[in-house]
Order: C-alpha cells, then sequence, then structure tokens
C-alpha cells in the first residue's frame, strides 16, 4: 500500500509506504498523571545506507526521544551487536540482556529517481516481532523533517499518545545589552535547530501565538505608532494589523478553528476583553469590571475561556463562557497567578504562579483542582502547550546581566531543560502538527 503525504509543501509528492509485517500493535505505555510512569527503553541503531543522511537521521531520532521523557534511549556503549542488515530481526535475547524493550533499525539512501529513500523497522523485543515499519520518498533537503516525522510515528506507537516533533516554536529572539534588546520575531524547530527571523527587530514585539488550525501567528508589535494587533502566516511572511483600537491592546490569541482572536483592550485604569471575527472584523465586547481582565484563551472546544483578571483584589485565574457573562475564580493557592493556557486535549490549564518562593509554573484542572508546580526558578513565564497536551515550553529569566532563556518540562515535572537558542529568547508559541 501506498500514500502520498497531505502535508506542506516541502513534502508535496512525498511517497510513505509499511514496511510489513506489524504485529502487536497496543502501546506499551499508558500516559496518564499521577501514574508511576516509567520509561520505555529504546536502542535506536545506527541506521544504514549513505554515512551523513544516515549520521542525521539517528543523532536526531535519538535526541528526539531523549527529550521526550517518555522513552528512553538505551545508552549505544552497551549495545550487544551492531546491525549491518536493518531489515533482519535483532538477536532479541541479547538485547534483553540491556533491558531493551523495542530496537529501532533504518536507513537511508538515495533513491534511483535521485529522490532520498529513508526506512525505520522498530522491532519488538518481548516478542521477537516487527512492531512497526515505515518508508518515506522525499527530496533530500528534508531529512530532519523527515526523521521528526519517523519519530512522531514511534512514539505513538509506542505511547499510544500523539506525536509532537513534527512542531515549530515561534519565540522573541533577544539580542544586544540588557537596557536597549533588539528584539525580533523568529521561529524553530522544536528541538531549536532551523532558525529563521520573521521581523527584522525595527519595532519591538511581544507575545506571538500560534493559531491551533494553521500556520499562522498573532502578535503584538510596537512600533513608531500606536501598539497593533497583528496577524502573521509564517510560512509566506505575509502579515497584517487586524485593525487600530482606541487605547492599548493585549496579549491576543486566536480561537480553537481559527476564526477568531480574543484580546484585552485598556480603558482607563481597567481593561475588558474583546473577541474579533477575523472575517468581518467585528469586535465584541466580553468583560465588564472594574479590574484589569487580560491573557484570555480559548478551550480546546471553544465554549469557554479563561483568563487573569485582578477583580477580586489580587491577580488570579478566573472561567467563563465564551459568550461572556459571569465568570468563576478557580486558583486559589498563595500568590498571584497569571498567563493561563488550556491544554489542547481540554484537560488542564497550565499558569504562571508568583510567591515568595518566586516564579512557578504549574498545572491545575479548569474546575481549580489538582493544582501541581512543574518547575520554580527565579522568574518563569509564559507557558505553552505541545500539541499532544504532554509537554510545556516556558521561559526563565535569571536576572542580573544575563537574559531568558527557552525551557521545555513536562506534565509531570519530571525534567526541565533549555531548548538551544542563537540567543536569548522569550514568548515561546508552540504551533500545531505540521502535519
Amino acid at each position: 500500500m501506498t500514500l502520498t503525504l497531505s502535508r506542506r509543501a516541502l513534502l508535496a509528492g512525498a511517497i510513505v509506504t509499511p514496511l510489513a509485517p506489524a504485529f502487536g500493535q497496543e502501546s506499551v505505555l499508558t500516559v496518564r498523571p499521577g501514574a508511576g510512569l516509567k520509561p520505555v527503553r529504546i536502542a535506536v541503531t545506527n541506521f544504514a545506507g549513505d554515512p551523513e543522511p544516515a549520521k542525521l537521521f539517528t543523532t536526531v531520532v535519538a535526541n528526539n526521544f531523549r527529550r521526550s521523557i517518555f522513552l528512553q534511549p538505551v545508552d549505544p556503549k552497551s549495545f550487544p551487536e551492531q546491525i549491518a542488515n536493518p531489515d533482519t530481526p535483532p538477536q532479541m535475547e541479547a538485547w534483553k540482556t540491556v533491558n531493551a524493550q523495542f530496537v529501532l533499525t533504518g536507513r537511508v539512501q538515495r533513491a534511483a529517481d535521485g529522490r532520498q529513500r529513508a526506512e525505520f523497522r522498530l522491532w519488538d523485543v518481548s516478542n521477537g516481532q516487527q512492531a512497526a515499519g515505515q518508508q518515506y520518498v522525499t527530496d533530500a533537503n528534508v531529512s530532519r523533517r523527515v526523521a521528526h516525522i519517523m519519530s512522531d510515528q514511534i512514539f505513538s506507537r509506542v505511547t499510544g499518545e500523539k506525536g509532537f516533533f513534527d512542531t515549530r516554536v515561534v519565540f522573541v529572539d533577544e539580542t544586544g545589552a540588557k537596557e536597549s534588546r533588539r528584539k525580533r520575531l523568529a521561529m524553530m524547530d522544536q528541538d531549536g535547530a532551523n532558525v529563521t527571523y520573521l521581523t527584522r527587530g525595527d519595532e519591538l514585539v511581544v507575545t506571538p501565538r500560534f493559531s491551533p488550525s494553521s500556520q499562522d501567528v498573532t502578535y503584538m508589535a510596537f512600533g513608531a505608532a500606536e501598539p497593533k494587533v497583528m496577524l502573521m502566516n509564517v510560512d509566506n511572511r505575509q502579515r497584517e494589523a487586524v485593525g487600530n483600537f482606541p487605547g492599548m491592546t493585549f496579549a491576543p490569541r486566536f480561537s480553537p478553528d481559527g476564526q477568531k482572536i480574543v484580546m484585552s483592550l485598556s480603558q482607563g485604569a481597567s481593561s475588558a476583553l474583546y473577541t474579533m471575527d477575523l472575517r468581518t472584523r467585528a469586535t465584541t465586547r466580553l468583560t465588564d469590571s472594574s479590574g484589569i481582565d487580560t491573557a484570555p484563551c480559548y478551550a480546546p472546544d471553544g465554549d469557554r475561556i479563561v483568563f487573569e483578571s485582578d477583580r477580586g483584589g489580587t491577580q488570579q485565574i478566573y472561567i467563563m463562557s465564551a459568550h461572556g457573562g459571569q465568570a468563576k475564580r478557580i486558583s486559589f493557592g498563595d500568590g498571584r497567578y497569571s498567563t493561563p493556557v488550556w491544554s489542547p486535549k481540554g484537560d488542564y490549564i497550565a499558569f504562571t504562579r508568583q510567591s515568595k518562593n518566586g516564579f512557578a509554573i504549574g498545572v491545575m484542572k479548569p474546575d481549580g483542582s489538582g493544582e501541581r508546580i512543574l518547575t520554580e526558578g527565579y522568574h518563569n513565564e509564559g507557558p505553552t502547550w505541545a500539541p499532544n497536551g504532554l509537554f510545556l515550553m516556558f521561559f526563565r529569566d535569571p536576572g542580573g546581566s544575563a537574559g531568558a532563556k527557552v525551557h521545555m518540562t513536562d506534565i509531570y515535572g519530571r525534567a526541565d531543560f533549555v531548548v538551544p537558542t542563537p540567543s536569548y529568547a522569550s514568548d515561546p508559541a508552540w504551533s500545531p502538527l505540521l502535519n
């Protein structure tokens, strides 16, 4: 069976072929909060074929798994055998001695028509059978992208969850002295590779947010004129202002279908939430309090909105209908709560909490229960969800003359590590899956 991928233009015309046989389709890891999670051990053997692209695939896939928390690559130094033929089943009993649960083999080589053929086989050590396999025939210049797609397939097969490797992150690149930072809108792959710059740095940009349904972003631009809410397609770089508003606008974010944005509009000492229909440019006011309502975010079903407000005297998190009306407070811990973001699964809301212990990134259920702090630091802020709802990125500023860097953690708070960027970076926003 041969399929044509309906992916972005870079993979147009790619051929994907399952490598039969494949057995044992049940996932071996159940991902659920509170469970005693034990990562699945997977051996990523060296891909065969053309040396340079084979090494790239091996490295990218292994690094993806290493950062995934749920999969643990076996140390190559402990491999009991070297795989010469990726089509031949590994020696399962030998791999059991290093506690490998899966063995990944693969090959990358030039096809007869000049395109690149990349393939993998995932072997289940417990039953000695091939658990999954796929072949991709694509242009050679999309090797990293294919390696991410391959990683997603394997991650999904093992965990039963959607992958997150074939995604991008928009962020604010910061260079220069701390008191006069040049801030440009930039974009990278989720692992920090392929950084490109989307703006020139001649205007201040903040709070970029991806559409959940497209490769469009909305952000705030502060130039010589009034601050503007901007829309940009990150593939063709076309951008436009969505309108001029009387007063300061803040924190624009897309609705789940990408047809609206919700934002905060200041009016004197207070601010209210508004939505704008991107097709008609009609605006609707949602809140009417004497406080500052800001940082709105839709639930994934579009029925509710979470936001932060000081209407009760301190900065807290509230939920209301997407059409406005009465709001219910859901945060009751010590300190001030801000930047709430609904998980793509709908099961959690991520937030920033400021208390005497510093700034923490945490999650809670939409009713306010089950609050958990995932990571703490001098100044953590701005969580953004991976499209599978299992990981978060945020930025951390250590203070002093240094600047912010993007970090990544998981919903269990088991890991916290820096996502590499060329310079200082803040305000990350995770894209939906590119496929």
